[in-house]
């Protein structure tokens, strides 16, 4: 154990630190959250805030292992048997509790009752779990979804899905008979009849599944600044879920730009976000997304610097975001995913998070982010050169650039009306230019633009790679039309 790295992660999901063995109930509720979700440490004798190593004096210990087993086995249910050992770093002692996720769930304070004693870990808090979490979690020990339960007292002509079925042929050629159905898990038999299950509910289109799942939809915005306060453009999407995923990611397209870059003779055409890596992340919102959770649904927010995709439900327990170039697989909806995979909407198992990292190495200048926001999952894809000033001070500071430039009179502007839209190399631009190699003047004139923010490299952390190209900021791209207007 290298506790000198242990010691410099934020406390979360997965992690705990007490300075002094904590109150019975606390240290009793952390370890029921930690069985219930995705296991985690517990570090007795490291204080949190600010974070050091205090310290259990060596011959207290024993006591306090005792005192610890003692506690999880008399005050929680079902048995959770963790691993306690004990530690050193330079003669400091310290223990260390490791709690395993568990199978038996739910876990619960036996004084509470499974009812109100059941609790669930949130970021790096502990959170008492209502009847909606609690039957998750009931679902999970029987290794049961919830898009696989049934829809009683209604048949399966109670719904429509026949846009579904269209779809599901589009895309595979197959009908989707009652055959079919049943093979896919959409229809079950129960007591001789055949019912339909939730995730056949879901597929239906609106006006069918409205009265189960009306938050079964994904709310899309494109937000005037960097916050909600002001809307350009919304929309919700509430077709079947066979189809949400493609449509949010359209409303995305249209609000975000796309320019060109110049390799060799040829001129491609690149978006200013990832957007494969966005499509990707939209799909397992709607494909992982905890359908049990009643009053949320998906949210696609556009801002002036990033995409920002919000589902319901934390990420399941073995996923770790933090990885993403591992083949990482577990599956939430073990009726829905199946047919996604099928349709061709998602890729092979565990290969969704490789497809986002893969493609984000050629956007350097955004940044990956991901959170867990109470039981939401989030992701975001954020500028990083993005600079944020108020619009009538930025207005000024770039209408005195423009009003050096045009009494210098250097290749200032030539240079920003030559980039564009576009993505450029230092040749390239010499080359638009007419000039024969690159001058040093034109050398200096990119290096003044770097510095004011107008230009930014595609490869900000490797200034001298042969492929490196300039854009325009969002100030650049201001300038250039405020030049446009004189």
């Amino acid at each position: 154990m290298k506790i000198k790295e242990i010691i410099q992660q934020p406390e979360g999901r997965r992690l705990e630190f007490k300075e002094v063995l904590p109150t019975v109930s606390d240290l009793a509720k952390t370890i029921v959250a930690f069985a219930n979700d995705a296991g985690g440490e517990i570090f007795i004798g490291i204080r949190n805030e600010p974070r050091e190593l205090i310290g259990i004096p060596e011959e207290e210990l024993m006591n306090v292992e005792e005192r610890i087993s003692n506690l999880i086995h008399d005050h929680c249910y079902p048995v959770i048997v963790p691993d306690i050992s004990f530690h050193g770093d330079e003669g400091i002692h310290f223990i260390r509790i490791q709690v395993f996720r568990g199978s038996n769930f739910p876990y619960y304070l036996k004084i509470k009752g499974k009812l109100e004693g059941t609790y669930i870990r949130v970021g790096s808090s502990n959170r008492q779990a209502d009847a909606e979490i609690i039957a998750e979690l009931e679902r999970q020990k029987r290794n049961i979804s919830f898009d696989s339960e049934l829809i009683h007292d209604l048949t399966p002509s109670d719904f429509s899905i026949e846009p579904f079925k269209a779809f599901f042929r589009e895309k595979t050629n197959e009908t989707l008979d009652e055959i079919a159905l049943k093979k896919l898990g959409l229809l079950k038999e129960y007591h001789g009849k055949w019912l339909p299950t939730n995730a056949f509910v879901l597929f239906s289109d609106y006006a069918s599944r409205k009265e189960f799942f009306p938050y079964a939809k994904i709310e899309c915005a494109r937000f005037k600044g960097t916050t909600s306060e002001e809307f350009i453009d919304q929309k919700t999407l509430d077709e079947g879920i066979a189809i949400q995923a493609e449509a949010a990611y359209e409303f995305i397209l249209r609000h975000i730009n796309k320019g060109a870059t110049v390799k060799g003779v040829y001129t491609q055409g690149r978006w200013e976000y990832p957007v494969v890596a966005i499509r990707e992340a939209i799909r397992n919102a709607v494909v992982h997304r905890d359908y049990s959770l009643t009053g949320k649904d998906i949210k696609v927010a556009i801002y002036d610097d990033m995409v920002e995709i919000t589902s319901p439900g934390k990420l399941m327990p073995s996923i770790d975001f933090s990885d993403l170039e591992a083949r990482q697989s577990d599956i939430r909806n073990k009726v829905i995913a199946p047919i996604f995979k099928k349709m061709g909407i998602i890729d092979q198992w565990g290969n969704g998070l490789k497809l986002i990292a893969d493609e984000m190495k050629a956007y350097p200048d955004i940044e990956f982010r991901w959170s867990e926001k109470g039981l939401q999952f989030q992701v975001q894809f954020s500028k990083r050169d993005f600079i944020l000033l108020p619009q009538q001070e930025l207005q000024q500071e770039l209408q005195q650039k423009l009003q050096q430039e045009l009494q210098q009179n250097t290749l200032y502007s030539l240079v920003l009306k030559t980039i564009g839209e576009k993505t450029l190399t230092t040749k390239a631009i010499s080359e638009a230019l007419g000039q024969k190699e690159i001058s040093g003047q034109l050398s200096k004139v990119i290096k003044v633009l770097l510095n004011d923010k107008l230009l930014v490299r595609t490869m900000p952390d490797k200034p001298n790679h042969p492929d490196q190209s300039l854009k325009l900021t969002q100030t650049g791209a201001l300038f250039l039309k405020l030049m446009g207007s004189r």
